[in-house]
């Protein structure tokens, strides 16, 4: 798993991935001027929703990871579409941080009409969600456009990594990304918080892949908890922990559980099938800093994938729509 060449300034600025010019394209303080308070505004938000559901937090987190990954970090997850990349059944318990960025995006009308797009809010509100879940801060590099169209939900599920890819399948959705091996197990920490559907890995509790046993790497003490709360296909969309030892806490216990064999998902655990990314995994197991550098190192990187800026997209008026022509 060969890096990606991707070069971006923490700090001040950030530049797209295999540019070949160093224009600047997003930084800290591009709406310094015109919404001082933005800031302000989206931890207030964030912070109201996380103290009536800490799963805001895990949602936002992975809106905006899938914002990214399917045609870039342009907001048109947030779009209602019925055929778009926001209706996919992964999606249905998403409903806390659409909310929260509607309720967000209201507020800051109020105060900067038709400044701040919805892509820069959802990367806002994402790194705010993740501190307030005890893990690390990141700088937010701002000055995203909104697209105009969401792709479809077949092309949207075809970008995105799926948790019953072979480790190499996954990591060449990452690469494909400007993403590298490293970037995989740093953003795969987010599991540390959140729930995942049991039709996501219900398949590992029993005739795994044909083999009429589970999955040799999920530890079997975890088989009769994972039973009970997927007993049937009438349970698909039932939840469970990620990381049922802290799962409201952004916390590096995520690395811990995989050296247990605990990773509920066949992604999560299958990063100690190979040398390198087991490495990772031990080495952020055993230093929560190392992991919450890499993670915030990663999340920049993530957040400038495929970013819309001006004169190209616009700045919707409301999140699910796009601008009346």
């Amino acid at each position: 798993m060969a890096c990606t060449a991707f070069f971006y300034c923490v700090i001040f600025f950030i530049f797209l991935p295999h540019s070949g010019s160093c224009l600047p394209l997003l930084h800290s303080d591009y709406y310094a001027e015109s919404c001082p308070r933005l800031p302000e505004i989206v931890r207030s938000a964030v912070r109201t929703a996380f103290e009536n559901d800490s799963r805001v937090a895990s949602v936002t987190l992975e809106l905006q990871f899938q914002d990214c990954f399917v045609n870039g970090c342009d907001g048109s997850i947030l779009l209602d579409d019925k055929a778009g990349e926001k209706n996919p059944l992964k999606n249905l318990n998403s409903w806390r941080a659409f909310n929260l960025i509607d309720r967000i995006k209201s507020e800051l009308e109020q105060a900067c009409p038709s400044t701040v797009s919805c892509a820069d809010i959802l990367t806002l509100a994402t790194r705010d969600s993740v501190v307030l879940s005890g893990g690390p801060s990141w700088p937010v590099l701002l000055g995203r456009r909104d697209a105009q169209s969401a792709p479809s939900g077949p092309t949207a599920a075809a970008q995105l990594a799926s948790p019953f890819e072979p480790l190499d399948s996954f990591a060449n959705k990452f690469r494909s990304k400007g993403l590298n091996a490293t970037d995989v197990v740093a953003l795969l920490g987010a599991h540390s918080i959140g729930f995942a559907q049991c039709r996501t890995f219900k398949r590992r509790l029993s005739d795994y892949k044909g083999s009429g046993k589970p999955d040799a790497t999920l530890n079997p003490k975890l088989l009769p908890k994972l039973r009970a709360a997927c007993p049937d296909a009438a349970s698909d969309t039932h939840v469970y922990p990620l990381n049922s030892a802290s799962p409201a806490l952004f916390d590096n216990s995520y690395y811990q559980n995989l050296l247990l064999s605990n990773g509920l998902l066949e992604s999560d655990q299958i990063l100690m099938s190979d040398r390198y990314t087991a490495a990772l995994v031990v080495e952020f197991s055993k230093d929560a800093r190392k992991f919450f550098k890499a993670f915030g190192e990663s999340m920049v990187k993530l957040a400038s994938v495929g970013v819309i800026t001006a004169p190209n997209g616009e700045i919707r008026k409301n999140c699910r729509f796009v601008n009346p022509k």
